[in-house]
């Protein structure tokens, strides 16, 4: 068996992007790995649509498109005070189920469907009491993470200030200026969210390779026969790996808790991140152990704009969350080329993956 930093140098050395030839052939790398490891490793197989990551940029469009048709409503005289109001309501809701059906691949917008595959990895007989996460996939946008979350509060910001002014329009016509305004900011939301479309291929050495080698050094120091590894596809396309797994495999899940690691950088605060109480008491009980890294740790809810594979199973009521260390420095390096192992050190990583492992 290769040692752990070969097997994560031919893993950070080039894109994998899920569907391509490039990710299948990291994904059968990994495998090996974990083979020799003495697991059993199975692929689950699925198809996406390669057009999930352009539910933001959908939604965006849709937004500036709305600000710029309520002009007239909030302005004019020709309709009742109200109509701003529905308007506004009703254009929402047609342009967060279009959304939400291009992000999670229900409604594709070109490009044939992809494959892609989960590793599924166990020891033992007995039912997995807990299953470590890491997401194999890799994706370069016009735009980093640091990007998107910023194009994400825009987003916000535009919708309130909207829901505003329709509000306001129930007592009279506004000032044209005060509409301007508010659907200038929509159109501006709606073009900071056009950066969510590929382009261009990332190593993915910190999103997630980081994940990766703590999931394999977990696998390295684990002598639990309960304990699996889940190494997920297509996370980076609406987290369809992870929500493959919870709907086909339900039984493999029952009574398990889920610890999800995804971007542990060589910089920053380290983040237990859950969804629900559950996810919370999870972290709580985890968080001790994670001391000997000699870290800070802060236990959190998922931010507003960032999705995780812990998220398909904590709505399915399972105990789950992600471990993560990042700045806005890496932020600004993720799911762009220049997220490269260059200067990067995954020992942060290697080590929470151990520690998980023995906790």
């Amino acid at each position: 068996m290769p040692p752990l930093d070969e097997t994560m140098r031919q893993l950070l050395a080039a894109p994998r992007e899920a569907g391509t030839p490039a990710a299948a052939a990291a994904r059968d790398l990994v495998a090996r790995h974990l083979e020799a490891l003495g697991y059993r490793v199975e692929r689950q197989r699925f198809r996406f649509a390669p057009s999930a990551p352009l539910g933001l940029p959908v939604f965006g469009a849709g937004l500036g498109a709305l600000g710029l048709v309520l002009l007239a409503a909030l302005t004019g005289t020709a309709l009742p005070g109200w109509a701003a109001l529905l308007l506004l309501a009703g254009g929402l809701a047609a342009v967060t189920m279009l959304a939400v059906g291009v992000g999670l691949g229900w409604v594709p917008i070109g490009g044939a469907a992809r494959e892609d595959a989960n590793l599924i990895a166990t020891r033992g007989t007995g039912p997995v009491q807990r299953w470590i996460v890491a997401h194999l996939d890799t994706k370069a946008q016009a735009q980093s993470m640091a990007g998107r979350l910023v194009a994400v509060w825009f987003v916000m910001l535009a919708i309130a200030v909207l829901i505003g002014l329709a509000v306001a329009r129930l007592w009279g016509p506004l000032p044209l200026v005060a509409a301007a305004g508010g659907a200038a900011l929509a159109v501006l939301a709606g073009a900071l969210t056009g950066g969510g479309r590929l382009r261009g291929g990332s190593r993915g050495a910190r999103d997630n390779g980081t994940g990766l080698a703590g999931a394999l050094a977990a696998a390295e120091a684990n002598t639990a026969s309960n304990t699996g590894i889940l190494i997920t596809g297509a996370e980076e396309f609406g987290l369809v790996g992870a929500r493959i797994f919870v709907a086909e495999r339900s039984g493999a899940i029952e009574g398990s808790v889920i610890v999800n690691l995804d971007t542990i950088d060589q910089e920053g605060q380290l983040a237990m991140v859950s969804h629900d109480a559950r996810g919370m008491q999870l972290a709580r009980q985890l968080a001790p152990g994670l001391d000997a890294v000699g870290l800070p740790i802060r236990l959190r809810r998922l931010p507003l704009g960032i999705l995780t594979d812990s998220v398909p199973f904590a709505r399915r009521g399972l105990p789950a969350l992600t471990i993560g260390r990042l700045t806005w420095r890496t932020l600004r390096l993720i799911h762009t080329p220049a997220d490269t192992a260059d200067g990067l050190s995954l020992d942060t990583a290697i080590r929470i993956g151990r520690a998980v492992a023995a906790n």
